[in-house]
C-alpha cells in the first residue's frame, strides 16, 4: 500500500487553502540545498537568491508507503489517511525544530478535530436499517447522520423496557404469595441492591472512554483481557437467548391460558394431575415453535420493523402499570368484585360452577347446585357426596378486600408448599379427617410445582435484568459518558421503587389465596394482577402480551448482534463463522443459531424452569463487570479516569459478592454448570484464542502480582527444597536468523518438569542501531521455534561488537531481581578444531570460566544433534551417570527431571561411582544406596574399581600431538600484539621446561609409594597442596578445585592451577577432585618398579616425550582411562550425564583443554557435561 502527495510550493502570500496538502520541506531532509536554506536561520521565507527563487517553484512528489497491517482505529501517532493530511498542515518556519519527526508525531493543533471526531463504533442496528433503506443507492455514499439520541430516549426508556417484563406480570402475585411480603421485599430489594451496584460499576467502566456499540461484552473485554470478555461475552449472549425464549414463553402462556384457552391442540378438558401438565406443555411447545419462527423472520426481513414496534411496546409496559397502580387507589374507594369460593379451607376451581353454594332456597324448594353435582353422584338432596364436601361448608370471600382492609398482616409471611399441595386458607375452620385420603382433587386449587426460598430468587431476578440496554446503545448517544450513568440509574431507581411498593401493595390488596394461586384458577381463569387493574383486566392482559413479545424480538436482534461482535473480534476461532451476514452486515448465521438455542429454551417449556437459567448468565456476566470496576480501581492503572466519579472498589466488591451469592441462591448446580462453561471458554480462548492486547486489567493484575512475587523473591536465595533449574539456553542463529541448534530447545522441553524459568538468549555481532532489525528477525524466529517446541518462557536477544560480549551480556544481564537464571544449557562448540573456528571454542572456554565465576550451573550437551525430538519415544535403556566430582547433587536432579518427560520415562538410571585406592568399594555401594534411597530416586548403584597404572606411550603420543597442535594453532591465529606476548609468556615459562625434564620430579608424580619423597619447595607438585587433613591420599591424584580452606603452596609454571581455585569463595570447603583411574585390565605395579631409570627409558624411545608438560600428560592419561572405562560401562546407554572438569586458570592451557573433553567423552554417542554452581541443589529432607 502506498501513499502518493504532489506538493506545490509558491512564494505568494499563504492563505488557508493554499495550505492544502502542503508539506514544507518536512520529507527533504538535507538533500535539497534550498531546503537546508528554508528551514534554518530562523525559519527565513524562500532561501536565499536565486536558489530560494528556483526552489520555489518546485514540485516534490513523495510516494510513502505502509504496510498492509491492519490497525485498530486511532486518532494519535501513526494515524493514516485523513488524519495524516491534516497533520501534514503546519508552518514549517515555526517548527523547523520538529518537523524531521513531523510524520510519526503530528502537530497538535492539526490533530484536535481528528480527537474530537473520533469514532471507533461498529455498525449498529441504526446502521443496519439505513443499509437497508439505501440498498437501491448504494452506489452513493451518503454521510452518516450525527447520534441525538439523549438521556431519556437513548437509556431510560429501553432500560425501562428491558427490565419491565414477563416476570412483574405473570409471576409477581404468587411471589408474594408464597415468600410473603417480608420474604419477597427482601428477595427484591436483594437483587435491585444487586443490579444498582453493577450499574455503578458499569457507569465508571462506560465512563472511562469512548465505548462502542456492544455494550457489555466490550466493556469487561477491554476491562479483563480477551480470555474473560469471550467468556462472559458468550455468557451474556446465552442469556439473552434464554431470555428471549423465557419472552416467548410468557407470551405463550398469556394467549393459552388468558386470551384464548379454546385454541390448545391439546385440549385440557377432562385431563388431570400429570396428563393434564403435558399436555399444557406440549401446547407450550407447539406454539413457542410458531412464535419463534415468525419473530425470527421479522427480525431477518429487517431491524427497522423491531425499532419501529419498540415504542409501542414500551407504550403497552407503561398502560399495564398505570393499570395496576390506578387499580390499586381504586380499591381503597371501591374494590372490586371478584368472589372467592372457599369449601372449608379449600380453594375451589372456579370454572364450571355458576354459584359458590351447595344449595339454592327458591319458591318450589331447595335445589342444588353446579358445585354440588361436582362433589355428589346426582342432583338430587339424598345423593352420596364427597365426605369432605359433606362435612365442611362452603363460603365466598372477597378475592381482592382493598388496600385498607388489612389484609397485609396476613400475607407478611410465606406459605411454600410440596407440588400438588392444597392451596388453604390458613384461618378459615376446616373438618378434616388426617387419615381420609383426599378426594376429586382436580376440583381444588393445587401446587403445581414444589416451592421454597431459593427458587423464588431464580425466578425472581430474570425481572432485574436489562440494565445493559443503554450501554448497548452507546453509538446511538450524544453525550454517551453522561447519558449512561445518568439513565441506567435512573431507570433501576424507577423500576426498584415499582417493584418494591408493588410487592407491599399486592400484599395489602388482595385475598392470601388469590396470591398464591399462580394461574387465577380460583377467580374465573383471570390473570391475577389483572383483576386489581382499572378499568378492566384485559388492559393488563392485552397490554402484557404485547410487552413481553416485543421483549422477545428485543432479545432475538440483540443476541445475534452482540454473537457477531465477538466473532469479528477474531477471539473465539470456533466461532469465526458467525461474523458474516447479508450485504448489509445483517448477522444471519448468528441469528440461525440464537433461534436454535431459544428453541432448547422453548421445549424445556416450563417458564419457572427456564427463568434460572439465565438468571445463570446474567449473573456472571455482573459479577465480572464488577470484578473489571474493583480490578481496575485497585491496580489504579494510569488510564483508569471514569468521569463518573461515585464509585468504590467496595462497592464494586460487594456486588460481585451478592452476584456470587444469587448465582448458588438460584440454583447451585445450574452455578456450577455455567461456571465450567464460561471456564471451558476461557481455556479454549487461552488455548487457541488470537492474541489480543488490549490493556486489560487482568495484565495489570499480572504486573501487579509479578512485581510483589519479584519483590519476595529478592529477600534471599531460594532453599535447596526449592532449587529448580532456571534455565538461560544460549543458541546461535546462521546469517537468515535461523536457529542452528533446534534440538537444544527439544533437550529445554524435557527438563521443564522443573518448572523454572527458562530464557532462550542468542548473540549477534554488531552495532545495536545497525542491526536493530536483524536482531528482532531473531527474537522471531526464537518465539516461533520456542512455539514448536513447547517451550514456555521468554526470549532476548543481545546485540555487541564482538560475540564475546555479547554473550557475557547475555549472562549478566537476563532475568530480574529474585527470577534470574542459575544454570546454563549451551551446546559444545563443533567443528573447534578446524582453524577458522578457534574464536567459537576460545568464546566457550571464556563461557565456562564466567559460569564458575558466577556460581551458575552449567550443561553442555555433546552430539546435540543425536539427541531425541519431543516426539520421539525410548521404550527402553538406561540414563547412566558418572558421578566422578561431587556437584551438589545436579547429576542427581537432572535425570530424574527428564525421566518426567514422555521421552525419558521408560529409560532407566544408572549411577557409577569411582573407587580410590583406599576406599570400601562395598561400603561405599551400601551408602550410596541408601543416600538414594533418602532422595527418593530410583536407580541402579555401581562402583568402579580404577587400579594405577603406568602412563601409556599411547597417551604420550597422544599428549605431543595435542601440544604440536596447539602451538599451529597459535602460530596461525596470532596476531601482531598476540605475538608479541606469546613471546613473554615462553621466556617466563623457559625455567619449567628445565624442570619437566628433571627425573626425579617424574618419579615423585608417577610413582605409586606409600610414603612419597618430599621434594624441594621448588619441585613440590600441584597435587600435594591438598591439605594435610589426607596425607596418604594417592600422589597420582588431580587436584581439580582446592580446599580454599588451607593454605595451597605456590604450583609451578609447569603444573598450572585449575579454575576451581579462584571461583570458590574464602571459607568455602567444596571437594571436587578426580583421581588418577585404576585400570581394570592392567595390574598394579609393586611400590619401587617406576624408578628413575625406568622413566628415563621411555623418554630415551621418543626424546620428544622428554619436553611435554606432565599435567597435560597426567590429564590425558585419565582422560584416556575414564573414558575407557565409561565406554565399557555404558557404550549402550541412551544418555550418559558426567562431571565436566573447570578450564586451566591461566589462559595458556584452554585449547588442550577443549582436547581432554574431546578425549573424555570420545566414542559416547549422547553426553551431558554436567558442571555444578557451588550450591547444594537436593537434599532428604522433607
Amino acid at each position: 500500500m502506498s501513499q502518493r502527495f504532489t506538493v506545490s510550493k509558491s512564494d505568494g502570500d499563504r492563505r488557508p487553502s493554499d495550505m492544502q496538502g502542503e508539506v514544507n520541506q518536512l520529507f527533504e531532509g538535507d538533500e535539497s540545498p534550498a531546503g537546508s536554506g528554508t528551514g534554518g536561520g530562523g525559519g527565513g521565507g524562500g532561501g536565499g537568491g536565486a536558489e530560494g527563487e528556483a526552489a520555489a517553484g518546485a514540485e516534490t512528489v513523495l510516494v510513502l508507503k505502509g504496510d498492509s497491517n491492519p490497525k485498530e482505529s486511532s486518532p494519535f501517532i501513526n494515524s493514516s489517511d485523513a488524519a495524516a493530511e491534516k497533520s501534514q498542515q503546519y508552518d514549517g518556519k515555526n517548527m523547523a525544530l520538529f518537523e524531521e519527526e513531523m510524520d510519526t508525531s503530528p502537530m497538535v493543533s492539526s490533530l484536535l478535530s481528528s480527537l474530537a471526531n473520533y469514532s471507533n463504533l461498529p455498525q449498529g442496528s441504526k446502521e443496519h436499517e439505513e443499509a437497508e433503506n439505501n440498498e437501491a443507492e448504494s452506489s452513493r455514499k451518503k454521510p452518516v447522520k450525527a447520534p441525538q439520541l439523549g438521556t431519556l430516549m437513548g437509556v431510560y426508556m429501553p432500560c425501562i423496557q428491558n427490565i419491565f417484563g414477563v416476570i412483574l406480570f405473570l409471576r409477581m402475585t404468587w411471589l408474594v404469595g408464597i415468600g410473603g411480603v417480608i420474604g419477597t421485599f427482601f428477595i427484591v430489594f436483594m437483587c435491585c441492591t444487586t443490579t444498582m451496584l453493577t450499574a455503578i460499576s458499569m457507569s465508571a467502566i462506560a465512563t472511562n472512554g469512548v465505548v462502542p456499540a456492544g455494550g457489555s461484552y466490550y466493556m469487561i473485554s477491554r476491562s479483563l483481557g480477551p480470555e474473560f470478555g469471550g467468556a462472559v461475552g458468550i455468557c451474556f449472549y446465552l442469556g439473552t437467548t434464554f431470555a428471549g425464549a423465557m419472552y416467548i414463553l410468557g407470551a405463550i402462556e398469556l394467549l393459552l391460558i388468558y386470551i384464548m384457552p379454546k385454541a390448545a391442540i391439546f385440549p385440557l378438558e377432562g385431563l388431570e394431575g400429570a396428563e393434564a401438565e403435558a399436555a399444557l406443555l406440549n401446547n407450550m411447545r407447539v406454539y413457542g415453535t410458531i412464535l419463534l419462527t415468525s419473530m425470527a423472520t421479522v427480525v431477518f426481513v429487517g431491524v427497522k420493523y423491531v425499532n419501529k414496534l419498540a415504542l409501542v411496546f414500551l407504550a403497552c409496559v407503561i398502560l399495564s402499570i398505570l393499570a395496576v397502580y390506578a387499580g390499586v387507589i381504586k380499591t381503597a374507594v371501591d374494590p372490586p368484585d371478584f368472589p372467592v369460593c372457599l369449601l372449608g379451607n379449600r380453594t375451589l376451581v372456579w370454572k364450571t360452577f355458576d354459584v359458590c353454594a351447595k344449595t339454592i332456597e327458591t319458591a318450589n324448594g331447595t335445589i342444588t347446585t353446579q358445585l354440588w353435582q361436582m362433589f355428589c353422584d346426582s342432583p338430587f338432596l339424598n345423593a352420596t357426596c364427597d365426605k369432605y364436601f359433606v362435612e365442611n361448608n362452603v363460603t365466598q370471600m372477597q378475592g381482592i378486600p382493598g388496600v385498607t382492609s388489612g389484609i397485609l398482616s396476613e400475607n407478611l409471611f410465606p406459605y411454600y408448599y410440596e407440588k400438588g399441595d392444597l392451596i388453604a386458607r390458613a384461618d378459615t375452620p376446616s373438618v378434616q379427617d388426617a387419615d381420609d385420603p383426599i378426594t376429586n382433587v382436580n376440583r381444588y386449587v393445587l401446587a403445581d410445582i414444589t416451592s421454597f426460598f431459593t427458587l423464588l430468587v431464580g425466578i425472581y431476578f430474570p425481572s432485574v435484568t436489562g440494565i445493559m440496554a443503554g450501554s448497548n446503545r452507546s453509538g446511538d448517544l450524544r453525550d454517551a459518558q453522561k447519558s449512561i450513568p445518568v439513565g441506567t440509574i435512573a431507570a433501576i431507581t424507577t423500576t426498584s421503587t415499582v417493584y418494591m411498593s408493588s410487592v407491599i401493595l399486592f400484599g395489602a390488596c388482595i385475598e392470601g389465596v388469590i396470591l398464591r394461586d399462580k394461574f387465577g384458577e380460583g377467580v374465573h381463569g383471570n390473570l391475577v394482577i389483572g383483576t386489581l387493574a382499572w378499568p378492566s383486566p384485559w388492559v393488563i392482559v392485552i397490554g402484557s402480551f404485547f410487552s413481553t413479545c416485543g421483549a422477545g424480538l428485543q432479545s432475538l436482534t440483540g443476541a445475534p448482534r452482540l454473537l457477531q461482535a465477538i466473532a469479528k473480534d477474531g477471539i473465539v476461532p470456533a466461532l469465526r463463522v458467525f461474523g458474516h451476514g447479508k450485504a448489509n452486515g445483517e448477522p444471519t448465521w448468528s441469528l440461525l443459531l440464537t433461534a436454535c438455542i431459544c428453541e432448547s429454551g422453548i421445549l424445556i417449556a416450563s417458564l419457572d424452569s427456564v427463568a434460572p437459567i439465565l438468571s445463570m448468565f446474567f449473573l456472571m456476566c455482573y459479577m465480572f463487570v464488577n470484578l473489571a470496576c474493583a480490578l481496575q480501581t485497585l491496580l489504579r492503572t494510569p488510564n483508569w479516569r471514569p468521569r463518573f466519579k461515585f464509585y468504590h472498589w467496595a462497592l464494586s466488591f460487594l456486588g460481585m459478592s451478592l452476584c456470587l451469592t444469587l448465582m448458588f441462591l438460584c440454583s447451585w448446580y445450574y452455578a456450577i454448570v455455567a461456571m465450567v462453561i464460561a471456564g471451558s471458554i476461557y481455556k479454549y480462548i487461552e488455548f487457541a484464542g488470537a492474541e489480543k492486547e488490549w490493556g486489560d486489567g487482568i495484565r495489570g493484575l499480572s504486573l501487579s502480582a509479578a512485581r510483589y512475587a519479584l519483590m519476595r523473591l529478592e529477600e534471599g536465595p531460594p532453599h535447596t527444597k526449592n532449587w529448580r533449574p532456571q534455565l538461560l539456553v544460549l543458541v546461535s542463529t546462521d546469517a537468515e536468523q535461523n536457529v542452528e541448534q533446534p534440538r537444544l530447545l527439544s533437550l529445554t522441553n524435557q527438563l521443564k518438569a522443573g518448572k523454572g524459568l527458562t530464557i532462550v538468549g542468542t548473540a549477534l555481532e554488531g552495532t545495536f542501531l545497525d542491526n536493530f532489525e536483524q536482531s528482532q528477525r531473531a527474537e522471531q524466529a526464537l518465539r516461533k521455534l520456542m512455539e514448536t517446541e513447547k517451550v514456555k518462557g521468554f526470549c532476548q536477544v543481545t546485540v555487541s561488537s564482538n560475540l564475546r560480549d555479547a554473550t557475557s551480556h547475555l549472562l549478566q544481564a537476563s532475568g530480574l531481581g529474585g527470577l534470574k537464571h542459575n544454570a546454563v544449557l549451551v551446546s559444545w562448540p563443533r567443528n573447534w578444531k578446524q582453524g577458522d573456528e578457534h574464536q567459537t571454542w576460545r568464546n566457550f572456554v571464556e563461557l565456562v570460566r564466567e559460569t564458575t565465576t558466577a556460581r551458575l550451573a552449567l550443561l553442555v550437551p555433546k552430539n546435540i544433534s543425536a539427541f531425541p525430538s519431543n516426539g520421539e519415544r525410548f521404550t527402553e535403556g538406561h540414563i547412566d551417570v558418572w558421578w566422578i566430582v561431587h556437584d551438589g547433587g545436579m547429576l542427581m536432579l537432572l535425570p530424574f527431571l527428564l525421566r518426567q518427560h514422555k521421552v525419558w520415562r521408560k529409560c532407566k538410571m544408572r549411577i557409577f561411582t569411582v573407587a580410590q585406592m583406599d576406599d570400601n568399594s562395598i561400603q561405599m555401594k551400601k551408602d550410596l544406596t541408601t543416600f538414594l534411597y533418602h532422595l527418593r530416586i530410583d536407580a541402579m548403584v555401581e562402583v568402579v574399581e580404577m587400579h594405577d597404572s603406568d602412563i601409556s606411550a599411547y597417551t604420550y603420543e597422544k599428549t605431543l600431538v595435542m601440544e604440536q597442535r596447539s602451538q599451529m594453532l597459535k602460530q596461525i591465529n596470532l596476531t601482531k600484539n598476540e605475538r608479541e606476548r606469546e613471546i613473554q609468556s615462553i621466556t617466563d615459562s623457559s625455567r619449567g621446561s628445565i624442570r619437566r625434564k628433571n627425573p626425579a620430579a617424574v618419579t615423585t608424580q608417577l610413582s605409586v609409594t606409600e610414603d612419597p619423597p618430599a621434594p624441594s619447595k621448588e619441585e613440590k607438585p600441584e597435587e600435594e597442596s591438598k591439605s594435610a587433613s589426607s596425607p596418604l591420599s594417592p600422589p597420582a591424584q588431580v587436584q581439580l578445585i582446592h580446599d580454599n580452606t588451607t593454605p595451597a603452596s605456590p604450583a609451578t609454571p609447569a603444573t598450572p592451577l585449575t579454575p576451581g581455585e579462584a571461583a570458590q569463595s574464602p571459607g568455602e570447603q567444596v571437594q571436587m577432585t578426580w583421581t588418577e583411574p585404576k585400570c581394570d585390565g592392567e595390574p598394579a605395579k609393586p611400590p619401587g618398579a617406576a624408578t628413575p631409570e625406568g622413566i628415563k627409558d621411555i623418554f630415551n624411545m621418543k626424546p620428544e616425550w622428554e619436553n611435554l608438560n606432565q599435567s597435560n600428560v597426567r590429564r590425558m592419561h585419565t582422560a584416556l582411562r575414564l573414558n575407557g572405562v565409561i565406554i565399557k560401562k555404558s557404550s549402550e546407554a541412551k544418555l550418559v550425564l558426567l562431571n565436566m572438569p573447570g578450564p586451566p586458570k591461566n589462559r595458556t592451557g584452554d585449547e588442550n583443554y577443549m582436547e581432554f573433553l574431546e578425549v573424555l567423552t570420545e566414542g559416547l554417542n549422547r553426553v551431558l557435561l554436567v558442571r555444578g554452581g557451588g550450591r547444594e541443589v537436593i537434599t532428604i529432607y522433607s
